[in-house]
């Protein structure tokens, strides 16, 4: 009896052993990076080489799956529904922030059915105009656009683009007017402007930069708290017409809500170690992107703060939900 006792009491002691058994460490197989981009685009770019080295930090394969349309409500849904544990994640911008304003019923909330994992860059927008302006710089092109309403003409990514958006609260801020042109992404509308059929846009730093730097058109302005460091004589909107504004592109990861927290610490640590790689500050630094990893706390009280600015942005532009 005694030894039938300890052999009951062994088997019991060993159950939690077998429960942690039964339940491999994350991760144990590959993770899927969702992106609602196409492959080869800008923020595809910069997902994959964080990607690479997510990678190397955790030991399994990132795979980035480009999931377009719907205005990425497609990408998003798909990780807001998907399993909380870990193998599916999210790589967004600013879009995320803008969609709840331009749609009055979304599949998904960007606050509520997401775990914030970090923030991982921030790229100012630069107000470009064509180099047959006569105005050379801010204040100059301010003037001109109040002494010839709806004269000109500017190119966005798309209504409700933050390309549209910037442009819209600029206007509004000035107190000038001009008639947007929507394209189907920023860079027709970079065509269009190099062709003359629209006189100015804004579009990411990085996006506009090799157009700047071959002089085919003129950098006017940015959009960030502080002058940005590749192009350092363009003054910020901030120091010139409008003061206290900002208005940047970023990047972000972010899980189905509900992800445990030890999943989401080991996501930010690993992004935290993937931003630092000298390799990659390099790489994207030289382009006018700004790298940085936030907590996630931090990153979920700033895309509240997002949600609420792009919501009054929308408002200004006189756009209708869909």
């Amino acid at each position: 009896m005694q030894a039938t006792r300890r052999a009951l009491i062994g088997a019991l002691a060993a159950l939690p052993a077998l429960r942690v058994r039964a339940a491999p460490a994350w991760p144990s197989r590959p993770i899927r990076l969702v992106l609602p981009y196409s492959a080869g685009g800008p923020t595809d770019t910069l997902a994959r080489a964080l990607a690479a080295k997510l990678s190397a930090q955790l030991g399994q394969t990132l795979v980035v799956e480009n999931k377009t349309g719907a205005s990425g409500n497609i990408a998003c849904e798909t990780v807001a529904r998907a399993d909380p544990d870990g193998y599916t994640l999210l790589y967004h911008s600013s879009g995320l922030a803008i969609s709840p304003a331009l749609h009055r019923r979304l599949s998904y909330d960007p606050v509520r059915d997401f775990s914030p994992i970090a923030q991982t860059a921030s790229i100012p927008l630069v107000i470009m105009a064509a180099p047959t302006m006569q105005a050379g710089n801010i204040k100059d092109f301010v003037a001109y656009l109040r002494d010839n309403p709806d004269k000109l003409s500017y190119g966005t990514g798309g209504v409700g683009n933050i390309t549209h958006l910037s442009v819209a609260l600029f206007l509004h801020a000035t107190g000038t007017r001009a008639v947007g042109v929507p394209y189907q992404g920023t860079a027709p509308a970079m065509v269009a402007m190099l062709g003359g059929q629209v006189q100015f846009m804004a579009d990411a730093v990085s996006s506009g930069l090799p157009y700047i730097r071959d002089g085919r058109v003129r950098a006017l302005a940015v959009t960030g708290t502080a002058r940005s460091t590749v192009l350092p004589d363009a003054p910020t909107l901030a120091e010139t017409v409008m003061p206290d504004f900002e208005a940047s592109t970023w990047h972000g990861v972010l899980a189905p809500a509900g992800t445990p927290p030890p999943i989401i610490d080991r996501l930010n640590a690993a992004l935290r170690a993937a931003v630092g790689d000298a390799q990659i500050t390099q790489q994207f630094s030289q382009q006018g992107v700004d790298l940085k990893v936030s907590t996630p706390q931090q990153f979920g009280s700033y895309l509240r703060a997002e949600v609420d600015r792009w919501r009054q942005a929308v408002e200004v532009a006189g756009i209708q939900p869909e």
